[in-house]
């Protein structure tokens, strides 16, 4: 890309956003016809296994929207602060009842015209210390009278009978499966859970996974009667394979990951799904699977019948980035030259859109090549070129330079130039580092989990994007010289470091609290049971010895030296597969005050016509109130989770670091309404019909950004 054309992208200050407002108008192209009944309930991910996140229902509108009051709320009382626990569910609605997922894992069932309790189902009851993690979302299942849901809690998928709330009877043992089976490893030393759910095709539940310690990614087809696996897609393939001949010879036997934690999408007439998939482990050194790495960081149509490839594009060669392909593809019919062509479109962490014929995987805009530079780390090779569309244009910037530094304060923008002259920032692709590489946009995007929202009547895609830059700094994890580490220092890095930091002072600003000073606020088994079980956002390390959990506790505690075994790193790297490099944690680059280190804006909203591939408008998500108060244009902040699009003429988004909860005029962008929530939103909303009446609910479960975990779903409507 050359500088011109970098430049021609940027979205540099506020007043550009409120230019694209202005210059917005009317331009949303005419509708063509859809079967508008097919997107009136929510029965489905996301609203429909197309992923549109698009609602017919129109009552609510853009001549009422202000009327919007709270119609029920409904807590489960089960969010942990301290744990930073999350909820990121987007609830089903079936036959007047609302199903979803608490913080903890409860399955639960609500009236979803009043929110009253039906029933909740509690996968860890009894259980002490609960395995935890994020959930966001269920999978519904009918045939007849019989209807189950289908999730994954710990290491167990789970069918349930919507009727009563107990496990399904017939589903493999007691209701449930054992999520590690079909992975062509020892089950026994896999840890693996689903953050996201799959789809369901016929009597095949399709799923993907979210692994730790390298687990393979496997995409398998469970029977949702049985829970048999039906078939299995290799994503690290095996000889013989497709794609084998991008790795080294062994790969298939120890490299993890390339999993697809995001959720699919379905095709339903055509029985074909789209997975797409993460990058391989380890995410920022590669040298141990040196080569393009297929199917990492791709997105593969499936056969949904058989899991045989149809075909597949690869948006990172040799992924060293960790940019995983955040959200669920969109399916939409855009409209080109008066021919209307089903697209599938991916939105990536590095803020950009590709969109390609369903069937055939062609891309409909043009897809270049540019070079990529060289990595000097020992035994790294990065890739040379990487592939990236020229139209849309990004949604994210994709460049950082000094005279984007932040300007809040002369303070803040001089200790930022200072940081910033130490790092590497001159190319998107410039290889992770010992000295530290910027990420921009950062390693949770550009767009992220709650992806984007299309609608089907005209073709225009609504994606929120950040705009926060990140910095990955790589260290040896031993001494380099073959001279002994102590078990409880290497294993604290191989394991801890990437997320606490490496030196444990952890990030309170984003979603990693410090481990300083921690023997003050937890006993010894606390934090014992934390490490084997995991908490919150932090995955459980059960394949951690009972020695190596006791020398990591005296590590965190500052006593090493009394309790760590002395080993030789290289048996230690060859004994658990590890990498002579890892890295000082997902460290987001802020100013003094806490602020991205970048101008504003932080977050945009955006709105983007797929028949032409040119943009509507684009407006700033978020407000920080206290810069507004010192006269600062509105900046936008981070968001996680998605918007919903609806025939009402609106947009309906929480996602912000404000914790509010607001409505815009989907042709133009304008906030036509917004409240504060009981606790952030970080979660795409759900709209649907109860005896008529439409309403609106999210899941207020906060645990982002430094502000406060929550357990609240809150529904809106119009007063009677």
């Amino acid at each position: 890309m050359s500088k011109k054309s970098a430049e021609n992208l940027r979205i540099g200050t506020i007043a550009a956003c409120f230019f694209a407002v202005l210059m917005a108008g009317c331009a949303e192209p005419e509708p063509y016809p859809i079967n508008e009944e097919d997107y009136r309930s929510w029965t489905s991910y996301m609203g429909d296994k197309a992923r549109t996140h698009y609602s017919s229902l129109n009552q609510i509108n853009v001549d009422n929207v202000q009327d919007l009051e709270v119609a029920w709320t409904f807590s489960t009382n089960d969010a942990i602060s301290d744990a930073n626990t999350e909820i990121q569910n987007n609830p089903l609605i079936v036959d007047d009842v609302l199903y979803a997922t608490s913080p903890q894992l409860k399955l639960f069932a609500l009236n979803a015209g009043t929110g009253e309790k039906i029933w909740m189902f509690d996968p860890f009851e009894g259980e002490s210390p609960r395995a935890r993690n994020r959930n966001r979302g269920i999978n519904y299942w009918t045939d007849g009278d019989e209807q189950r849901l289908f999730y994954v809690a710990g290491s167990r998928l789970y069918s349930v009978d919507m009727k009563t709330g107990q496990p399904a009877e017939g589903f493999g043992e007691n209701g449930s499966v054992n999520f590690a089976l079909g992975l062509d490893r020892d089950e026994l030393n896999i840890e693996i859970t689903a953050t996201s759910p799959g789809v369901i095709h016929d009597d095949l539940l399709i799923q993907g996974s979210t692994v730790f310690n390298r687990a393979p990614g496997h995409i398998r087809a469970f029977n949702v009667r049985t829970g048999e696996i039906e078939w299995v897609f290799r994503t690290v393939p095996h000889p013989g394979e497709y794609g084998y001949e991008t790795w080294p010879p062994d790969a298939w036997t120890h490299v993890g990951n390339a999993n697809s934690w995001a959720g699919m999408t379905l095709d339903e007439e055509r029985g074909i799904v789209y997975v797409p998939t993460a990058s391989p482990g380890h995410d920022f050194y590669g040298g141990e699977r040196l080569g393009e790495n297929l199917f990492g960081t791709s997105l593969i149509a499936l056969d949904a019948s058989t899991g045989e490839r149809i075909w597949h594009f690869q948006f990172v060669r040799h992924d060293i980035w960790d940019r995983d392909l955040p959200a669920p593809p969109n399916l939409v019919t855009i409209r080109r030259d008066n021919e209307f062509i089903d697209a599938v479109v991916q939105v990536t962490k590095s803020g950009h859109l590709f969109i390609f014929d369903r069937e055939t995987g062609e891309p409909l805009y043009p897809i270049e090549v540019i070079e990529a530079p060289p990595s000097d780390v020992p035994g790294e090779e990065a890739w040379p070129n990487q592939p990236l569309p020229v139209k849309p244009e990004p949604f994210s910037r994709q460049e950082m330079t000094e005279d984007d530094i932040t300007d809040i304060t002369p303070e803040s923008h001089e200790a930022v130039l200072e940081r910033f002259r130490e790092i590497r920032t001159a190319h998107p692709f410039d290889p992770p580092s010992k000295e530290g590489t910027l990420i921009f946009p950062g390693f949770d995007g550009g767009a992220e989990w709650g992806g984007a929202a299309v609608n089907p009547a005209t073709g225009v895609l609504y994606i929120n994007a950040n705009e926060m830059p990140w910095i990955v700094t790589l260290v040896e994890t031993g001494r380099g010289d073959g001279s002994p580490v102590s078990t409880a220092a290497s294993i604290y890095a191989l394991n801890c470091a990437s997320c606490h930091g490496a030196g444990r002072s952890g990030q309170p600003q984003g979603d990693y609290p410090s481990l300083l000073d921690i023997e003050e606020r937890m006993s010894d088994d606390e934090i014992r049971d934390v490490i084997v079980s995991g908490s919150g956002v932090m995955p459980p390390f059960g394949h951690l010895s009972d020695n190596e959990v006791e020398s990591l506790v005296g590590y965190l505690k500052g006593v090493e030296s009394e309790i760590a075994e002395e080993v030789d790193l290289a048996e230690t790297i060859e004994h658990r597969n590890q990498v002579p490099y890892t890295h000082t944690g997902y460290n987001r680059f802020f100013d003094p005050e806490g602020y991205p280190a970048v101008k504003p804006p932080w977050g945009t909203l955006n709105a983007i016509d797929l028949n032409t591939g040119e943009y509507l408008w684009r407006v700033p998500l978020g407000e920080f109130s206290e810069l507004t108060e010192r006269g600062i244009p509105q900046t936008g902040t981070e968001n996680y989770g998605g918007p919903v699009v609806t025939a009402g003429g609106l947009l309906f988004i929480g996602a912000t670091q404000d914790e509010k909860f607001r409505t815009f005029d989907k042709k133009t962008g304008k906030v036509l309404w917004e409240t504060k929530l009981p606790a952030g939103g970080y979660a795409t909303p759900s709209t649907y019909e109860v005896n008529g009446k439409q309403y609106v609910v999210i899941a207020a479960g906060g645990g982002k950004m430094g502000t406060p975990s929550g357990d609240t779903f809150v529904a809106f409507s119009l007063p009677e």
